[in-house]
């Protein structure tokens, strides 16, 4: 029992640092945007893509990494990701040119997408149902901590060594790595489920259909229709924000880097609270909350123009992004055991591969209507996640 109860802060741990450099390496790519674009002398739409070419390779990542670790164990699919992901993006430092940094977003990608699904599952299976979305959504909300990091970093990087220096500190997924190699064990639900497949004469791999089976296949399309507008209007909207700053409300480097890692600071809190609140009113609840608080306030965030407002406007604003942390518990209640991690993840990540096109857009609407129209819109995919929201079950809380 004792061991059983370590375990499950091991994951929570590990889990916790993990998507933590996860979420550092994403929005390494969104801090440093301006400096590559200036040194480069890329167009917007060029930025844009390396934003879309991350996000593709997370979408297909949920069926890569997902089928792996249903089939060969969460602990190994999850020390994978993490070091290829942490290789690839300390290698950006030596791109000599758009097309080569292009192509790491995207392989890189590959590997940063399956985290999350693997992460949802561990979760899921180690934690009891009553105190799930709280130990989801603590473990999620290493997202902010680790886009502030990335933001605190590029504030004392850039202006003095450069981004390609700034890209170096991405391999620090694999201290990440060593920790769930040295502390956290294989989950027991998932090994239980496997040995008794084995015992029935079941050796045959899952296959991805299965999550489009009859009993799954509503849930699966509405969950995977949920994430896809939330990420729209994420990606869209965060790829391009530090960008606004600078270009159109007239910040310097430093000072956007301060503003965005406030930002993910009232991130933080939001995702715990509501972790909290998914305990006590539901996850269905709790995430339609999430979406209806965004679709107010993102509208309102690029409008104010006074420097105090926007930062006190950025934490109120990403308080409400607690949608990602809620999917955790969310998602993985959704499919059984056997399809945990492939179910989950595909919905994740195929929603944000399907936004891998939005900064790309964006980027073309920025420049005929200007970044404040661009980032304004995205709050209507919100909204739209909110309605699809209401077609998906409650899960249930014991």
């Amino acid at each position: 029992m004792k061991t059983n109860i370590l375990n499950k802060w091991h994951v929570l741990v590990g889990g916790f640092f993990g998507y933590m450099f996860d979420a550092m390496d994403i929005t390494l790519l969104a801090v440093s945007l301006p400096a590559i674009m200036h040194d480069l002398n890329m167009e917007m739409y060029e930025g844009g893509l390396l934003g879309t070419a991350t996000l593709l390779g997370v979408g297909l990542s949920s069926v890569i990494v997902g089928w792996f670790s249903d089939n060969h164990g969460r602990r190994k699919s999850l020390i994978y990701s993490l070091m290829i992901f942490g290789i690839l993006t300390a290698a950006i430092s030596l791109s000599p040119n758009w097309i080569v940094l292009l192509i790491l977003r995207f392989v890189a990608g590959l590997a940063l997408g399956g985290v999350w699904g693997i992460i949802a599952a561990y979760i899921a299976e180690s934690w009891p149902a009553k105190q799930r979305g709280r130990a989801a959504a603590f473990v999620l909300s290493s997202f902010p901590a680790g886009a502030g990091i990335a933001a605190f970093l590029a504030s004392v990087i850039i202006p003095d060594f450069g981004w390609r220096s700034l890209f170096l500190t991405g391999a620090g997924s694999i201290i990440a790595a060593l920790y769930i190699y040295l502390f956290v064990p294989e989950s027991e639900v998932w090994k239980k489920q496997k040995d008794d497949r084995i015992a029935k004469g079941d050796v045959s791999n899952i296959q991805i259909k299965e999550i489009f089976a009859p009993e799954l296949l509503s849930r699966t399309i509405l969950a995977t229709l949920v994430s896809s507008f939330a990420f729209v209007a994420y990606w869209g909207s965060t790829t391009w924000i530090p960008t606004f700053l600078i270009k159109v409300r007239g910040l310097d480097v430093k000072t956007m880097s301060l503003f965005f890692l406030i930002l993910n600071v009232g991130m933080f809190i939001g995702y715990n609270l509501f972790g909290w609140l998914a305990d006590n009113i539901g996850r269905k609840s709790a995430i339609i909350l999430s979406f209806i608080g965004t679709t107010i306030t993102l509208p309102i965030y690029v409008m104010v123009e006074d420097p105090m407002l926007i930062l006190l406007m950025g934490p109120f604003y990403a308080f409400f992004i607690s949608f990602v942390g809620l999917f955790g518990s969310y998602f993985g209640e959704l499919f059984p055991t056997r399809v945990r991690t492939l179910g989950a993840g595909f919905c994740f990540n195929a929603g944000r591969g399907i936004s891998a096109f939005s900064p790309f857009i964006l980027g073309f609407i920025a420049t005929k209507y200007g970044l404040t129209v661009g980032i304004g819109i995205c709050a209507i995919f919100f909204f739209l996640s909110a309605v699809t929201m209401f077609f998906l079950p409650n899960t249930k809380i014991e």
